[in-house]
């Protein structure tokens, strides 16, 4: 298992094993906060981080293209690349982070280099934006997977100050 196999499983929907997952990515500042909580309580994060805000998805063909055709074009793109590589695809959407890590580990060293300088780094850098704007521990992880690509992107300001979501008690 690659080390973007390794943290592609941090960002898949938590079960009783994630803390597990994140100390096998090496994320032990991460698992350390997260084995504070319940399974359903990091359950609660996860879904109020990624899911309720179109600017912390997961989905990094939104952060390139957002609903314009394009993003069509880039999901095409990497279900091919899934195919490809023999990857199996989930639930989520071919350009679900899960997917495009896996895919970036399983490509030629050149080819992930321009892959990941094209279409990955700009995504990863505005979703790490979105995510410490929002100050949130999931930061934690996607510096990491920030850190491991082989080219990074600057991080864009935001101009607009993300929302603060509570979840129901």
């Amino acid at each position: 298992m690659t080390r973007y196999d390794k943290l592609a499983r941090v960002f898949e929907y938590p079960d009783e094993f994630y803390v597990e997952r994140c100390r096998e990515a090496g994320l032990d500042e991460f698992a350390g906060e997260m084995e504070a909580l319940s399974t359903s309580g990091i359950q609660e994060l996860f879904i109020s981080t990624f899911d309720w805000n179109p600017a912390t998805t997961l989905d990094l063909g939104w952060h390139l293209f957002g609903e314009q055709y394009a993003r069509g074009e880039f999901l095409v793109r990497m279900r091919a690349e899934l195919r490809r590589y023999g990857i199996a695809e989930s639930t989520e959407l071919p350009d679900h982070l899960t997917h495009v890590l896996q895919v970036v580990g399983h490509m030629d060293a050149e080819v992930a280099r321009e892959f990941v300088r094209e279409f990955v780094a700009p995504a990863v850098a505005k979703l790490l934006a979105a995510l410490e704007q929002k100050k949130t521990s999931f930061t934690i992880p996607l510096r990491a997977v920030r850190d491991a690509l082989p080219v990074q992107a600057d991080l864009p300001v935001l101009k607009t100050e993300l929302p603060v979501l509570v979840g129901g008690d």
